[in-house]
């Protein structure tokens, strides 16, 4: 089904809201607002359609052409913004935190997305890339919200270290997914491989790069080194760190300016990962401090112990962070800083924090998921917490994602 649309505002998922002639919402992939398109259904639901914009009738001035040759319709599913500038797909993703904020928390505040670094130019950033593998055995990417695979042979948007390994030119048959993970501050990068039921055909040799195999170190390394701040990370291939290839450096020092710690100062580090945070917190408040974190993967935990060895403050726990381990772990906690998965914290943990015995004095809030970020403050505003400052930082380019980190603080009884 075809038919034309005008372009509205943003939408959650990659797509912006328009109406079909009979009335009925569209959510319309690979368009900006203000154009007029003419679309291709693609899903249809009871109360609103979804569609690609296959015909651009009226552009908008702020169209550019795509440096990836599967960023349209039909196309990858990961980038939606890459046919807009980087100075609109910031205004976009600032509209999206100002909507669910309003919406879910009923603040209403401006947001400006800062770029993760002056010379960002949207293309080279990303230091781990998954891939899935077709049934020739050649790395593929999903189809928009589908289980449908697309052969590729580049990505632009990944840096140059993952490109120059030569996956995208190899064949890999009997592995049902591949994971190139290297970092322009780190070591040679690692290429993860998992395999089928049915047997992996080959090993590749791939000069200076680690192949890891169904966990096991094929080709040494099987881990990678990150330098953040004059500190050395060292991550393994099935523990979490930032993408963007600046976000880490960023990230932290947003951290460490947001919490406003003093020397002596008792800390909480939530979803800790490989202790990122940890390490700086632990740096900042001294001998005299106390860092506890929390994190539920063991491999996270045990790459976090490494990276913390020299900070006898920090004490690195493998532990889900709810409302139990919150009430056991945490009073006297100063400052809580953390860092969730897409999900967020949730409505009980996040008021188990804000009712901890004295309450912390700030809680420093990293996320990439407007929308449940926004849920966990208006829990926090519920239990007597303000939002005092909000960033953003445009660490996912060409994609609709964003990151926030806000600063929750108590307001008096």
């Amino acid at each position: 089904m075809r038919f034309e649309v005008t372009v509205g505002k943003p939408a959650a998922g990659g797509g912006f809201v328009g109406r079909s002639p009979e009335g009925v919402v569209v959510f319309v992939r690979h368009a900006a607002p203000g154009e007029r398109v003419m679309v291709e259904v693609t899903e249809e639901n009871k109360s609103f359609l979804r569609a690609d914009a296959v015909e651009i009738l009226e552009p908008s001035p702020e169209r550019v052409e795509p440096r990836c040759v599967v960023a349209g319709p039909g196309g990858c599913g990961g980038c939606d913004y890459q046919h807009v500038s980087l100075d609109l797909q910031r205004q976009l993703k600032a509209s999206l935190i100002e909507e669910h904020l309003s919406r879910i928390a009923k603040i209403d505040l401006q947001v400006v997305v800062e770029p993760a670094s002056a010379d960002d130019d949207g293309y080279n950033w990303r230091t781990r890339v998954r891939f899935a593998i077709d049934e020739l055995g050649l790395t593929s990417f999903h189809q928009h919200r589908s289980s449908e695979l697309i052969a590729i042979t580049d990505c632009p948007v990944a840096t140059e270290q993952v490109r120059s390994t030569g996956v995208m030119a190899d064949r890999f048959e009997g592995v049902q997914e591949l994971e190139v993970f290297g970092h322009p501050n780190g070591t040679s990068p690692v290429v993860n491989l998992t395999t089928t039921p049915r047997g992996f055909s080959h090993t590749p040799e791939i000069d200076g790069v680690g192949i890891v195999v169904d966990g096991n170190i094929l080709q040494p390394p099987g881990r990678v080194k990150v330098t953040v701040g004059g500190r050395s990370f060292d991550v393994g291939v099935d523990s979490f760190f930032q993408s963007h290839r600046v976000a880490a450096e960023v990230l932290t020092r947003a951290v460490l300016q947001a919490a406003k710690l003093s020397k002596g100062d008792h800390v909480a580090d939530l979803y800790s990962g490989v202790g990122l945070f940890s390490a700086a917190l632990g740096a900042r408040v001294g001998s005299e401090g106390k860092v506890i974190a929390l994190e539920k993967n063991a491999s996270a935990t045990a790459d976090a112990r490494r990276n913390c060895k020299d900070l006898n403050q920090v004490t690195i726990l493998t532990e889900s962070v709810n409302a139990k381990t919150i009430a056991a772990l945490l009073p006297g906690t100063d400052v809580v800083v953390m860092d969730p998965a897409r999900d967020g914290v949730g409505k009980v943990a996040m008021a188990a924090l804000c009712n901890l015995s004295p309450r912390p004095k700030r809680i420093v809030y990293v996320s990439c998921d407007p929308a449940t970020f926004a849920r966990d403050v208006a829990t926090a505003m519920e239990e007597g917490f303000k939002l005092s400052s909000l960033r953003a930082f445009d660490l996912f380019p060409n994609t609709e994602h964003v990151e926030v980190l806000g600063v929750l603080e108590p307001q008096a009884r």
